[in-house]
């Protein structure tokens, strides 16, 4: 990408339109902001979705939402501190999470602040209602008070910093879901995404025997790498599940999760957040089988935190080269969402100074 004077976003104009790059004036952030300069993006795949039209999204907009970058301005007051307690300072290097809470409403003081009554979701919003630096595809990201963030150090790979703030957290929250104690139990992981990945690899890690089920070899290889014992199909058929973790999308995954579960079991469903996927499930499956049932959305703050924590601890560990493919110039937005929707790679990204 050629040199620019100031910050520049990629606008999404609405399904079948390319993107354009639109010059930004530098903002001055306001107390509790920040202003981050991107050094990596990743696709996400619920942005190919969005940019395919299965999923809707506003348009005109600017999109992404796993982003790390470095902290390059803060607004006046006290500065904003991170999910594990530090005050971050400029020059920080930052993982930014997906949402901004307003930390008042009622679900805020419930503890829910990923379902905010005021929520707003960086690369999930209306350019004329945000503004363009609020989405990944951007040289800079202006984070909004609430936003939880991840200080990360400067040798952690940007292929794993950069997903912290939506595959990773999610990725924990959902693996806390299934409770805490999963030593020894089998568990599925139904989906081989990123999400899939780094859950088979915590679910590992903890002394979990993990079944991987996707439908593609190359990922399927991969879940083994990450620590998974087994990795199959979707048309296998594994012993039934003392944790099954539902992070593909695919209906029949979820259609089948009691049914893959053993007795006093425990489905955890955070894959399926589209219309289309009417659950057949009898009352007396889940009374009978003292089975559990949790529905897992985003994350809260507190999951950012261990995700970031746990991501440094076993970085040396992950086969990191097979989680990221192809790294874009922020320039040829449009043709790294196209590779990111035909190829194998589990993530593409996009990089401003690419």
């Amino acid at each position: 990408m050629t040199a620019r004077r100031g910050p520049v976003a990629m606008v999404w104009p609405g399904v079948g339109g390319r993107h354009r790059a639109v010059a930004v004036d530098p903002p001055d952030p306001a107390p509790g902001e920040a202003l981050v300069e991107v050094e990596l993006a990743t696709i996400c795949g619920s942005d190919l979705h969005t940019v395919s039209g299965r999923r809707p999204g506003p348009a005109p907009g600017v999109l992404g939402h796993e982003t790390v970058g470095r902290v390059v301005r803060l607004g006046d007051g006290p500065a904003p501190r991170d999910v594990r307690g530090r005050d971050v300072a400029v020059g920080d290097r930052v993982a930014v999470g997906i949402y901004a809470a307003c930390g008042a409403c009622p679900r805020c003081r419930r503890g829910l602040p990923q379902k905010c009554e005021r929520l707003f979701k960086y690369g999930h919003a209306a350019l004329a209602e945000a503004g363009p630096l609020s989405g990944g595809y951007a040289s800079h990201v202006l984070v909004r008070a609430g936003t939880p963030l991840a200080v990360v150090p400067p040798d952690l790979p940007a292929a794993l910093a950069a997903p912290l703030g939506c595959a990773t957290a999610t990725a924990v929250a959902a693996v806390s879901a299934g409770g805490a104690g999963v030593a020894g139990l089998n568990a599925t992981v139904c989906g081989a995404g990123l999400l899939g990945l780094l859950a088979t690899a915590m679910l590992a890690g903890r002394g979990a025997a993990v079944t991987a089920v996707d439908p593609d070899p190359g990922r399927r290889a991969t879940a083994m790498l990450m620590g998974a014992e087994n990795a199959v199909g979707p048309a296998a058929e594994p012993p039934p599940a003392d944790l099954y973790i539902e992070l593909s999308g695919a209906p029949a995954a979820a259609r089948s999760a009691v049914a893959r579960t053993a007795t006093g079991g425990t489905v955890v469903l955070a894959g399926t957040v589209s219309p289309g996927a009417p659950l057949d499930w009898e009352a007396q499956d889940l009374v009978r089988g003292l089975l559990t049932v949790r529905g897992v959305h985003n994350y809260a703050p507190a999951d950012l935190a261990e995700a970031a924590t746990w991501t440094e601890s076993a970085a040396a560990r992950l086969p990191v080269e097979a989680l990221l493919g192809a790294v874009h110039p922020l320039d040829d937005l449009d043709a790294a969402l196209a590779e990111a929707a035909r190829s194998a790679s589990v993530r593409v990204g996009v990089a401003p100074r690419a």
